[in-house]
C-alpha cells in the first residue's frame, strides 16, 4: 500500500508498505540481476550502503539457476539473504531486447535462449508464475517494449495485446497467491503503461490500466532511444492520468538529473544500472559532477573520490589507490566503485526525501540539476 504523505507541487513525497518493510519514497532501487549486483557488491553490503529496494531479473534468473531451484532454495529473499523489498521485473524487455529471434503471438512470445539459443515460450502466466516461484515482494506485469520510434498503429496494437495480458497477470497472480504452498502469498503486482511516445495512446492506455486498482503503476517504454526532452513530455503527459493514492515507477531510468526531473514531475520509484555499469568502468558520480578515475591526472592525488562524500569508500581509500587498482586489473576497483555510486544514487534520494520533507526540493532541484551531470575538471 502506498501512502502520499505531502508534494512540493508535483513532487511526492510517501511511504509504500510492503510484506518485506516500508520503502521511503522517493528511492531508487539497486539492480542486482542474477541475485548480485555486479562488482562483488553482496545484499549484505547493501544495507551499509543505503538501499532500500533490490531488483532482481526474471528472464535471467528463469534460465540460470532456474525459478524452480529458486523457489526449492526458499525464494529470493532466503537465496541471496536480503530480507528488504524485491522487485522482479516481468522479462518482458529481456525478451525484446535480448532475443534475436522471436515470434509474438496473442499467448505470448516465443524466443531464443541468448545463452545457448534454445527456444521458450513466455507469456502472462508463465511470467506470474515464474516470478511466484522466486517469491519477489513486487511482481511485474509482462508487458511488450517496442523501440522508439514507433509506427503508430502497431504502437496501438501493441498497447491493446498489453492491456489483456496484464488482465490475464492479475488474474494468475490471484491464483497464485492463493496456492498454499506459495513462496510469497502477498505478492504485489504493477501495471506498465505503454504507448511509445504518442500522446494519445500513452493517456488512452494509462485510463485502462488505472480501472485494475493495481499495487502500483509503472511508465514502461522510455530511455531505449528518445531524447531526454520526449522522456519528460511523456512522463508530463502520463502523470496526471496516474492514481494519486498509487506509487508511480519509471523503469530503467537513469542519471542523476534523469531521477531530479521525474521526481519534479511526480515519479516515486526508479531503478538503472546505470551507477554499477558505469562504476565498473571506473566512472563515478560526486556532487561535483562525474569523474573518471582512469584520468592521468589522479596518479598523485590523495584525495578521496568525492570530499562531499561520506560513503565507506571515500571515508578510507584515495583517488590514487583506486586508479592504480584499475591500472593493475584488481576487482577491488569494480567494487570500491560500484560501493560508492550505490551509495551516492541513494543519498542523493535520501537527500531529496530531505528536501520534500523541509518544503525545499524546488530550491534543491534548482542547485544540482546543473551540476550532477556535468564532468568533473579537478
Amino acid at each position: 500500500m502506498y501512502k502520499l504523505i505531502k508534494q512540493n507541487g508535483h513532487a511526492r513525497r510517501g511511504e509504500l508498505h510492503t510484506p518485506h518493510g516500508t520503502v521511503q519514497t522517493p528511492a531508487f532501487m539497486n539492480v542486482a540481476t542474477c541475485g548480485a549486483i555486479k562488482g562483488a557488491v553482496s545484499a549484505l553490503d547493501l544495507k551499509e550502503l543505503r538501499c532500500q529496494v533490490q531488483l532482481c531479473n526474471t528472464y535471467h534468473l528463469h534460465l540460470r539457476p532456474g525459478d524452480e531451484t529458486v523457489r526449492q532454495l526458499g525464494g529470493l529473499h532466503r537465496f541471496t539473504r536480503w530480507d528488504g523489498p524485491i522487485l522482479t521485473d516481468s522479462g518482458g524487455f529481456q525478451v525484446f531486447s535480448l532475443a534475436k529471434l522471436r515470434n509474438i503471438k496473442e499467448e505470448g512470445v516465443t524466443f531464443a535462449s541468448h545463452i545457448d539459443g534454445h527456444r521458450i515460450f513466455m507469456g502472462p502466466e508463465e511470467s506470474m508464475t515464474i516470478q511466484s516461484n522466486l517469491g519477489s515482494t513486487i511482481a511485474m506485469a509482462f508487458d511488450e517494449c517496442i523501440e522508439n520510434p514507433a509506427e503508430y498503429q502497431y504502437t496501438r496494437r501493441s498497447c491493446d495485446r498489453t492491456f489483456r495480458w496484464l488482465c490475464r497477470c492479475r488474474d494468475k497472480m490471484q491464483e497464485l497467491n492463493a496456492r498454499e504452498d506459495a513462496v510469497n502469498p502477498r505478492q504485489m503486482l504493477f501495471g506498465i503503461n505503454q504507448g511509445a511516445t504518442y500522446d494519445d495512446l500513452r493517456i488512452e492506455h494509462m485510463q485502462r490500466i488505472r480501472e485494475l486498482d493495481l499495487d502500483g503503476y509503472a511508465i514502461g517504454g522510455l530511455a531505449v532511444g528518445e531524447s531526454a526532452e520526449e522522456m519528460y513530455h511523456v512522463i508530463d503527459v502520463v502523470e496526471e492520468h496516474m492514481p494519486e493514492d498509487k506509487i508511480r515507477y519509471l523503469m530503467g531510468v537513469g542519471t542523476p538529473v534523469n531521477i531530479l526531473e521525474a521526481v519534479h514531475r511526480g515519479i516515486d520509484l526508479f531503478d538503472c544500472v546505470m551507477p554499477t555499469r558505469n562504476a565498473r568502468h571506473a566512472n563515478i558520480f560526486t556532487w561535483s559532477g562525474r569523474r573518471n578515475m582512469m584520468n592521468e591526472r589522479y596518479t598523485l592525488d590523495e584525495l578521496p573520490l568525492d570530499p562531499a562524500c561520506d560513503c565507506p569508500v571515500c571515508r578510507n581509500f584515495t583517488r590514487a589507490y583506486i586508479r592504480h587498482l584499475f591500472k593493475s586489473g584488481e576487482m577491488l576497483a569494480m567494487r570500491l566503485c560500484v560501493m560508492h555510486n550505490i551509495w551516492f544514487f541513494n543519498t542523493l534520494m535520501m537527500k531529496i526525501r530531505e528536501a520534500l520533507d523541509n518544503d525545499t526540493f524546488e530550491s534543491f532541484y534548482q542547485q544540482y540539476r546543473p551540476i550532477l551531470d556535468k564532468r568533473c575538471t579537478d
